[in-house]
């Protein structure tokens, strides 16, 4: 696989847009939105500069990733050359669903087609194509450039060559793919987000302060981030979605995401990108700061 396309130049897009190409990969970065595009190109030089200033890459190095990068804003011709795509869009099963039945009518057959979706059904998204078989998950965590783990999601069909050719391809990045069957939540979310979501319903009830509750996690439990400030940074429309996502799955009550959490969406408290969440991040350097810790 050399040429790779990323559909989405959101948070999720650009990180895997630019880990790939600074692997050597020929990436074709899509965005139907042109300023969604060039804010997630623009992205990726800030945090290469980043990388350069903090000696993890030489400008040279820089230089080579930002080459092997194209933005697209026509989904057709970027994909036309494509060995591999990978969807970041939006968190919403209608979307991707759209976006699968598009890809599997205009790429090669041997194409195959991933999804970064972090819950929404693998199986699902691949009974809208005619080939099941090269459907599969790549969930990367974020920041994409820095964290290892790549959770890779075999659907009901599909096959060990593709699932052990992304497997080895995850490798070449630097990460480390950990292969899990196609339930709602797949393991990371499944774990993580009845945490964040116990954590906002503790301060619901009135038990501790957002402060206090972080606290608590990263000096008793060695979380490098309080759960509440991961919520913001993961965002909170993020995270009700998942949680809707587990709820519907499985139908038990311990994953319907707490009131308070569905307010503060519907009120656009989104965190970190709305600028206020949990915490206020409605200075533009206060944001920065919580992003460049990962960077």
């Amino acid at each position: 696989m050399k040429n790779i396309v990323v559909i989405g130049a959101g948070t999720m897009g650009n990180g895997i847009a630019h880990t790939f190409a600074q692997c050597g990969f020929k990436v074709q970065l899509v965005d139907i939105n042109e300023t969604s595009l060039q804010k997630g190109l623009a992205t990726i030089s800030k945090n290469l500069d980043r990388m350069v200033a903090k000696e993890k890459i030489t400008e040279d190095d820089k230089n080579k990733t930002l080459a092997n990068i194209n933005g697209l804003t026509n989904l057709e011709t970027g994909v036309k050359d494509a060995d591999l795509v990978v969807e970041a869009a939006t968190e919403n099963v209608d979307l991707k669903l759209k976006i699968f039945k598009q890809l599997d009518e205009i790429c090669n057959a041997k194409t195959v087609l991933a999804t970064n979706t972090s819950s929404i059904s693998i199986t699902e998204i691949a009974a809208v194509t005619n080939r099941p078989d090269k459907v599969i998950g790549m969930h990367f965590m974020n920041p994409v450039p820095i964290m290892k783990l790549v959770e890779v999601i075999r659907g009901y069909s599909t096959s060990d060559e593709i699932t052990n050719t992304i497997m080895e391809l995850s490798k070449t990045l630097g990460k480390v793919p950990v292969e899990v069957n196609d339930y709602p939540g797949f393991v990371a979310n499944r774990i993580l987000m009845p945490m964040l979501n116990e954590s906002i319903e503790t301060l619901y009830n009135g038990v501790a302060g957002v402060q206090e509750i972080d606290t608590v996690m990263k000096l008793g439990m060695a979380h490098p981030m309080g759960p509440l400030q991961l919520a913001d940074f993961i965002g909170l429309d993020v995270c009700l979605s998942i949680l809707n996502v587990m709820y519907d799955g499985f139908k038990n009550p311990k994953y319907a995401p707490c009131p308070l959490l569905v307010n503060m969406v519907r009120a656009g408290k989104l965190g970190v990108k709305s600028g206020e969440g949990f915490y206020d991040y409605s200075e533009s350097r206060k944001a920065e700061k919580v992003s460049k810790q990962f960077l």
